[in-house]
Order: C-alpha cells, then sequence, then structure tokens
C-alpha cells in the first residue's frame, strides 16, 4: 500500500512541474488544457478504493470524525483518500494555470501560486480568485484568437 500511496504522489508531478517550471512551452498547454491529467491517480484510487469500498461509501455517506478517524487507520482507506485530494488539487491547478494563461499572468507570480495550490489549495484558490479580480481581463474570444496568429 505504500507503494501506492507515494505513485499517487509522484504520477502528478510531471503535470505541475510543466504548470511551474515550463508554463510557456508551447506542448505544455495542450497537456494540461486535458482534464485527463488526473486519470493516473484516479486510477490509483479506484485500485486501492474497490476493495473498501464500503467504508469509503459510509464515509459520505454518513460522515462524523470518528468515522473518518477509524477509517484512515486502514492503508488503503488513507491511501484512497490521499489519491483523492491530489486528483482535486491537480484538476484544481490545472484550472488555475488554464485560468493564469488566458489572463496573461505573469509565470513569476503564478509558480509560487501553483506551488501553494500543491501544498494548501483551500488558502491559495481564494488567494487566486481575489488576484484575478485585480489584474487584466481575460481578452473576448475574438481578441484572444487574434493574439494567436502568426505572421
Amino acid at each position: 500500500m505504500s507503494t501506492l500511496f507515494d505513485l499517487s504522489f509522484y504520477v502528478t508531478v510531471p503535470f505541475w512541474a510543466l504548470m511551474i517550471l515550463a508554463p510557456t512551452w508551447r506542448h505544455t498547454r495542450t497537456i494540461i488544457s486535458s482534464p485527463w491529467i488526473v486519470a493516473p491517480s484516479v486510477v490509483i484510487w479506484a485500485i486501492v478504493a474497490l476493495p473498501v469500498l464500503d467504508t469509503m461509501w459510509s464515509l459520505v455517506t454518513s460522515p462524523s470524525l470518528a468515522a473518518i478517524t477509524t477509517a484512515t487507520a486502514d492503508p488503503a482507506v488513507l491511501t484512497a483518500l490521499w489519491a483523492q485530494i491530489l486528483a482535486w488539487d491537480l484538476f484544481l491547478g490545472r484550472w488555475v494555470y488554464l485560468d493564469s494563461r488566458d489572463r496573461d499572468i505573469h509565470p513569476l507570480l503564478m509558480g509560487p501560486l501553483l506551488v501553494g495550490t500543491i501544498l494548501l489549495s483551500p488558502i491559495v484558490f481564494p488567494v487566486y480568485l481575489a488576484l484575478r479580480t485585480v489584474v487584466r481581463r481575460a481578452p473576448d474570444a475574438a481578441t484572444a484568437q487574434a493574439n494567436r496568429v502568426t505572421v
């Protein structure tokens, strides 16, 4: 189970690396635009969650701190929750990256925010939402298309 726990993080790293270290590389946007980048994490989630699906189901249908505390003592449940958190953070980071590129927010500003999204997305996501209200608005579709045309 430890291997799958670790693997659930490592399968997200290439996508985070692209968004943080190569945000303007011509292939980064194409790769990150696919919502399927979360699929490796979801596959790991499925591998570990399916055998404990009854426990997972009871956690979401009758949540309580005591039940979650008890359930997370099971490495499979904890690994499934970890894979789910990582998949969600990656999906959220993907949206932030794509939105910031559409708004032309400088990558040097976005790099730390994306790292923050990996570490503390519930804090950093509202910070990004506040930032996007004060930066240049996203261009309309016609302007965006005109900016993409190269001569």
